[in-house]
């Protein structure tokens, strides 16, 4: 029998209450052990609105750093497309370091969830 990770467990747990719709898209999260990756997603019909990753931004000292930078970035280029308010999904990763960083950046831009 396969085990499966606590990280895959607390996702299952977030997507059953997480859904997101065109008005409130579901901001999804994916942290990799070298990059951050984030999207703007329609479940309702299944389509993929904005997308980004750490590897375009340059700037930063560390991941951390590289995180926040990638969620201003992140909020600005949403806005400009008309998304304002969304649904966080963290992708089972627990709110801390790189995570909470990037929402933090994200916030700051004006971003809403």
């Amino acid at each position: 029998m396969k085990r499966i990770s606590n990280r895959t467990k607390r996702h299952f747990i977030i997507r059953k209450k997480v859904k997101g719709t065109s008005s409130v898209p579901r901001l999804s999260v994916f942290r990799s052990n070298k990059s951050i990756y984030v999207q703007i997603i329609d479940d309702i019909e299944s389509k993929t609105f904005l997308g980004m990753s750490s590897k375009v931004i340059l700037d930063g000292k560390n991941k951390t750093e590289k995180a926040y930078n990638l969620g201003l970035e992140f909020a600005k280029i949403a806005k400009e497309k008309g998304f304002t308010k969304v649904v966080f999904d963290r992708g089972g990763n627990k709110y801390h370091g790189r995570v909470k960083a990037f929402a933090e950046g994200a916030r700051k831009s004006g971003l809403i969830f």
